[in-house]
Order: C-alpha cells, then structure tokens, then sequence
C-alpha cells in the first residue's frame, strides 16, 4: 500500500469513535494523525515512554503485553484491524506501563492527544464516544479477570473458539472454521495458560469429536455441542 495515496479521512470516518464527524472536522483530525509500517516484531512502544497519542491497528495484529521481573510475558490483548488501544492512558499524562509489539507486518494509525483536545473543545460528544470506547474496553478487561477467575482452562479455550459466534443461531452439525490469528503460545498467554495446557486442550477436544485441527485453521464440527461439552 501506498501510503501517498491513503485516504485518511475517509478511512477515519468508517472508525466508529469518528463516524459523526463532518468532513471538516476529519480532515483537521487527519492532520494530527502518522501512519507508520511495522515490521513483525517491531515495538510500538515500551514501558515507561511517554504517552502522547492512542493507535488503530489499520492493518495486522499487535500484542499489548507486561513482563515479569524475570522475563515471562503476558500477553494482555490482541489488538486486529480497526481497533483501537492506549486512549485511556493518553489522558493521565503518564507514561506507557505496557509494551506494545507488531506480531505481524502491520500498519498503524496514531492520533496525536493535541488533534484529541482539540476536536474534544469543539464537540462534546465527540467526548462521550472517546468515552464509550473506554468503558468497552475496561468492561473487556473485567471481563477476562472473571474468566480467569471462575472458568477452568478448558472453558476458557472454549470460549475463545466460540467468540465470534452466535452459537443459538448455529445449526446442529454445522462446521465453522476458526483461523488462529496469531501462534498458539501468544493465545495461551492470553488466556493465562501455559502453551503446553492449551495444546492438550485443543487435542482433547479433538479426540472428543467437537473439533478438527489444521495448523492454525480449527474447525468447530459442531458449536453447540462445544459450547456445552463436560469433559469426563
């Protein structure tokens, strides 16, 4: 992609926080807007740098993550193509306290906290949806320590698998196909499992019938059954 010829704009204007503004006002936000390509693996940022703008994974996967004091990561979200991370800690004035790493090549947005002030100044709704974004975010965060609280590790997995899916509306017997969007270890650590408990999971439930693995491709062979399946 030829980042001459993006639309930003237009492409900010089909983000759900911008989706109200009037051309105008995209086109002034654009100005306080960089695109940057990442290379996999490279940082988005590290802890303790300064916080001046909040990001939208355009294209790509990036990893928000904490390390121990001894080296071991934890993954803390997967953020895909048209989300959006770090808004929140943009206005505390305080430095990153996560890393951030492409685990893809990928294409980042970032919106600079003075184009934020300003359009915040001259529309206060623009405000509220800053806002609404916010607590989706922090009711996901809540969401995941009651996971990893009440749910064993195989409901974990389970969930994870039927994320995306309307599991009522499925039809018994129907095949869905999950695709991993990034390697099974960086899953596991964000589920707080070892990759090693996540691969047996994934293989119990296969010898159980509710699954077929493929590499990275994993077929539900029937949702339902996932969704309520005791292991014995």
């Amino acid at each position: 992609m030829d980042l001459k010829q993006f639309d930003l704009p237009r492409y900010l204007s089909v983000l759900p926080l911008f989706s109200d503004m009037q051309p105008a006002e995209l086109a002034r936000l654009a100005q306080g807007c960089q695109l940057r390509r990442l290379a996999r693996g490279e940082m988005v940022f590290h802890v303790g740098q300064p916080c001046e703008e909040f990001h939208v994974t355009v294209m790509g996967q990036v990893k928000l993550f904490a390390l121990s004091p001894t080296g071991q990561e934890k993954v803390i979200e997967l953020i895909g193509p048209g989300a959006s991370f770090a808004e929140a800690l943009m206005f505390t004035g305080k430095p990153y306290i996560i890393n951030a790493q492409a685990l893809t090549d990928s294409l980042l947005l970032s919106v600079g906290k003075p184009a934020v002030l300003t359009e915040i100044e001259q529309d206060p709704k623009f405000a509220l949806r800053m806002l609404a974004g916010i607590s989706r975010r922090l009711h996901g965060l809540v969401h995941d320590v009651q996971a990893y609280a009440l749910h064993s590790g195989m409901q974990r997995v389970i969930g994870y698998l039927l994320r995306d899916q309307a599991v009522e509306d499925c039809a018994t017997g129907e095949v869905i196909t999950v695709s991993l969007p990034v390697s099974k270890a960086t899953i596991a650590s964000r589920l707080s499992l070892t990759p090693e408990y996540f691969s047996r999971v994934l293989h119990e439930l296969e010898a159980a019938g509710l699954i077929r693995i493929d590499k990275r491709d994993i077929q539900i062979l029937d949702a339902r059954k996932l969704a309520s399946f005791q292991p014995g």
